[in-house]
């Protein structure tokens, strides 16, 4: 949530950081809400003011004797009350439709960020590899993950529909063993903390993590118990701390989850229908960061380069891509992709993200009211928040398969994840 001051005091700024976001947002609306909310203070303040002036006038008219005029001092404290409470309700009332629309603001971008309309002006800092010249035609994973009896799509939509699918057999465990292996990494090298978070929360928590109410038509939700179902572990990680205080001296903070993540995936109807590239249903390693606002961007280049080393030992070609105001997103402020190259796509090839990896700032540590002192006694800030994918099992599963397959149609297994699969070497029917 963006700060109403900085609003109030940058309207231009922000006005402009709309059309490079390439975006809406009422700013207008929160204008005009914000100026009746500040007069209607002044005038409910001032009638506080009166009422208690004339309270203390009714104890000395009746000291006085004077209990006509004393009645009458009564009843227009009376009014006065009852003004008060109209007023008041007319307050609480703007004040949640301030809120409301305080909620629709995204998170303004960054200094520096590339400006653009969209994903075509995205632009591409370093890669990594050399993608693999082939001697044969390469299969997209759909075609591999069949063929070698790994993959069940048939199965998958006749339980659940369209986008869904089963992993069976290697398929599944070779799904398990790059679970297993990034959280290890994660947590033995990288110096994260695992968390086993709930994979549903209430509704404010979805508000703290802004998630709600931008994208609820891309989310699942339990209309019985108000439960609605994460799409990524970002949003339980963001509440851990709602509403508390930190000291500065437990900062930073390193969180990692393994998580399902759920998806409507209407924002991308018609595209990729084919494979696991984009499902109702997937699970994902998340990492985040807490941390003070002065080093937040040191943390955004430790999460991108704890991804990328993730990529390097899988030995998987990719490339760095920062993205432009355009296709930035809601809540980020600066972030960077990480692309694979998977060579059976589209018959051609095709760079993949497999992780987005974000500075949020203190957009969502004022939703959630996440704070920190610096020391004893100073007033709370609030810190920052990071995340970054650490990375999706079900995308790697498709760079595995189709970077390591072998002309006779079995798939090399990575080194590092051997001895998460007994040892095993190659995958083949």
């Amino acid at each position: 949530m963006l700060d109403l001051n900085y609003i109030r005091q940058n309207v231009a700024e922000v006005k402009a950081a709309l059309v490079k976001l390439n975006t809406e947002a009422p700013i207008e609306e929160i204008l005009q809400l914000d100026q009746q909310r500040r007069d209607l203070l002044k005038e409910v303040e001032a009638l506080r003011q009166e009422r208690n002036v004339g309270s203390k006038a009714i104890g000395k008219l009746m000291a006085e004797g004077k209990k006509a005029e004393a009645e009458t001092q009564k009843q227009h404290m009376t009014d006065l009350g009852d003004k008060i409470s109209q007023l008041s309700e007319m307050l609480r009332q703007i004040e949640t439709d301030l809120e409301d629309k305080l909620l629709y603001v995204p998170n303004m971008p960054a200094p520096g960020v590339p400006e653009g309309a969209d994903d075509s002006h995205n632009v591409e800092i370093r890669r990594w590899g050399e993608p693999r010249q082939f001697d044969f035609k390469p299969l997209p994973h759909w075609e591999l993950g069949e063929k070698l009896d790994i993959i069940d799509f048939e199965r998958g939509v006749k339980m659940s529909g369209t986008r869904f699918y089963l992993f069976k057999g290697l398929g599944a465990s070779l799904h398990r063993a790059l679970i297993n292996w990034f959280l290890d990494v994660a947590v033995n090298e990288h110096g994260y903390t695992e968390i086993y978070p709930p994979f549903m929360v209430r509704q404010q928590a979805m508000v703290k993590a802004a998630h709600l109410p931008k994208f609820r038509d891309n989310m699942y939700y339990d209309t019985e118990e108000d439960y609605w179902f994460i799409g990524t572990a970002e949003v339980p990680l963001t509440n851990v701390f709602a509403d508390e205080i930190l000291e500065a001296s437990q900062l930073p903070i390193r969180y990692v989850a393994h998580t399902p993540c759920f998806r409507r995936e209407k924002m991308s109807a018609g595209r990729d229908v084919r494979g696991i590239k984009r499902v109702h249903q997937f699970e994902k390693v998340e990492m985040y960061h807490y941390t003070l606002p002065e080093e937040s961007y040191a943390h955004l280049n430790e999460i991108v380069g704890n991804a990328e080393r993730l990529c390097q030992m899988l030995g998987l070609p990719y490339r760095v891509v920062e993205i432009c105001t355009g296709d930035l997103g809601f809540a980020a402020a600066k972030k960077f992709d990480l692309e694979v190259w998977v060579p059976g796509e589209n018959g051609q090839g095709e760079w993949m993200e497999i992780s987005s990896c974000s500075n949020v700032t203190d957009f969502q540590a004022r939703r959630a009211n996440l704070r920190f002192r610096r020391e004893k006694g100073a007033k709370p800030e609030y810190l920052h928040t990071l995340n970054g994918s650490g990375l999706p099992p079900g995308r790697l599963m498709i760079a595995v398969l189709e970077n390591y397959q072998q002309a006779d149609g079995s798939v090399i297994i990575p080194e590092v994840l051997r001895p998460y699969l007994g040892g095993r070497t190659e995958i083949k029917k």
